[in-house]
């Protein structure tokens, strides 16, 4: 039987390459939702080549548009972010693929898998903000969450056929983004535009920005906590600016493996689709002779404070990492639309932090609760920094 699909988030870069990986293996799988937030017009032209049994579009003052773009198909129209809870409980699907960007991605991958929907996890900030609850769930509805950063594919691929009890610790790599070379008196000048020129992957504007405030790779840390079981102090971010090893871990005896790779999303998204098999993939194959040279460095946590943000975040645990998560995207989004410079991301972020009241074990409620305070606080200090 054909795995069946849904996308969250189908026309972001995960969610295209993820129908890219579907269009390879038609024989494996079939896609039954589709989901967008804004992009209509790529949400129609999706929904016509592949023939979902449903589509949904999140801004429900785009539904009309969709709606008529599909008027001869048999295809299924929604909108709102109801929908898309409400979609991924459907008994035609198997697989969620949760591509969408932000906290917006909690509540339907939480509905997917009290379903028992397997999960194929590319929204990195479900975990980061509520990653005991959902590790729960899995487990108590027997719904497999399979990773699908490249970062935390590389760990579960190393760790095959490991007892997770040999882990001694996990090297999460980072390309180091568009300013890994420039001091800190060059990062106070530098503009969205500079920080979306990253030097290997091709990404979404969202979490390029955090690729460069190294803030991707914060909340990479928190994710491989959940995933992985392992506490934060044996996470060690290396920067790697080849994005040829996209990590590794370190037993207890010593040894190191590693997942080596070119720099494309579509392995470990189809990884994660086939998982335990591994399927043709097209494409350029690696070659180390042309690479040439490996190289690896610290962090540096004062130019780059978010990493250390995220680490404080995880090492106070409760509602802390969705308090950093929120300050993040209002932090993001403002120096995507130049309103505030780089430096200031942080420390809009750390003043949050210290701001909003902490909750040693968060429900749902206080998660959501929390969410939106975090917001309001981070936009009262955005202001004052205008």
């Amino acid at each position: 039987m054909k795995k069946r699909l849904a996308i969250l988030g189908s026309t972001g870069s995960i969610g295209t390459q993820t129908l890219q990986v579907v269009s390879e293996h038609p024989d494996l799988y079939e896609v039954r939702v589709l989901t967008a937030f804004k992009q209509a017009d790529a949400l129609i032209e999706q929904a016509i080549r592949f023939e979902p049994d449903a589509v949904v579009i999140a801004d429900e003052t785009l539904y009309n548009k969709v709606r008529e773009g599909l008027a001869n198909k048999t295809v299924k129209v929604f909108c709102g972010t109801k929908a898309l809870v409400d979609v991924v409980q459907m008994d035609c699907i198997d697989t969620v693929v949760t591509a969408t960007v932000g906290f917006s991605g909690l509540e339907p991958t939480i509905a997917a898998l009290k379903a028992g929907k397997q999960i194929a996890l590319a929204n990195k900030e479900t975990l980061v903000v509520a990653g005991e609850l959902i590790t729960a769930l899995s487990v108590e509805n027997n719904a497999p969450i399979l990773p699908v950063d490249s970062e935390h594919s590389a760990i579960s691929q190393c760790l095959v056929g490991e007892n997770p009890g040999n882990i001694d610790k996990l090297l999460l790599t980072a390309s180091g983004g568009p300013f890994r070379l420039l001091d800190s008196a060059a990062l106070a000048d530098v503009t969205a535009k500079d920080a979306l020129q990253h030097p290997t992957w091709q990404m979404g504007d969202k979490i390029t920005i955090d690729s460069a405030t190294m803030m991707n790779k914060g909340f990479e840390v928190i994710e491989a906590k959940w995933l992985f079981g392992v506490e934060p102090d044996k996470i060690e971010v290396l920067i790697h600016p080849q994005s040829i090893v996209h990590s590794a871990v370190q037993m207890r005896d010593g040894s190191v493996k590693a997942q080596l790779g070119l720099p494309d999303m579509r392995l470990p998204i189809q990884y994660a689709l086939s998982f335990p098999d591994r399927l043709d993939l097209s494409g350029a194959r690696l070659d180390l002779f042309a690479i040439g040279a490996l190289t690896f460095e610290r962090p540096d946590l004062n130019r780059f404070p978010c990493l250390a943000l995220a680490y404080e975040a995880i090492g106070r645990g409760g509602n802390m990492p969705c308090v950093l998560n929120a300050a993040n995207e209002v932090c993001n989004l403002a120096f995507r639309e130049n309103r505030i410079k780089f430096p200031q991301i942080s420390e809009i972020i750390e003043q949050t932090m210290q701001r909003i009241d902490f909750e040693a074990a968060p429900t749902l409620e206080t998660l959501l609760l929390t969410d939106r305070e975090s917001r309001n606080v981070a936009n009262e200090i955005l202001i004052s920094y205008q």
